[in-house]
């Protein structure tokens, strides 16, 4: 059976018609076709899936479609404005926050999510935040390193 939802997904409207028991980790790569999310432990575990809903970290592999109907979604392709990466993704690549990919757009998620609400967090605080994105290639050193430096005046968005 399928219903009908609207989305905001990165400042655009899409009006779908979904089966209820669509994960939105699909609906967003294959009926929207933003594949920059990825899907890598299907239980809401890992991290890879982080999208923020209305602002809050989800993840987006547990998330039913229709439970986001009416919400204001950002994946990783939402972030960069007017050409410019987001700091944070700008740090990533300064700081050499990925490995494989695999995790990177969910840990750069969940560091927006972090730094929108502590815009200078300490290192312990990241290293808790961050706990729930795993990175198989143990990048986490360097992403610790990426998130830390995100938004300090001189560092990750540099000209």
């Amino acid at each position: 059976m399928n219903q009908p939802i609207h989305l905001r997904i990165n400042g655009a409207d899409y009006h779908l018609e979904v089966p209820t028991n669509r994960l939105l980790v699909d609906c967003l790569r294959y009926d929207v076709g933003l594949t920059g999310t990825k899907e890598g432990c299907s239980v809401g575990v890992c991290g890879a899936c982080t999208v923020l809903i209305n602002g809050q970290m989800a993840a987006s592999c547990i998330t039913l479609a229709v439970a986001a109907d009416g919400a204001e979604i950002t994946t990783i392709e939402g972030l960069a404005q007017d050409g410019r990466l987001h700091p944070v993704q700008q740090a990533f690549i300064d700081y050499g926050g990925f490995q494989c990919g695999i995790c990177t757009p969910g840990q750069i998620m969940a560091a927006k999510a972090l730094l929108d609400v502590n815009p200078n967090p300490t290192e312990q605080e990241v290293r808790e935040w961050m706990m729930g994105n795993l990175c198989r290639c143990t990048g986490y050193y360097k992403i610790l390193e990426s998130v830390v430096n995100a938004l300090k005046p001189g560092q990750g968005a540099k000209a």
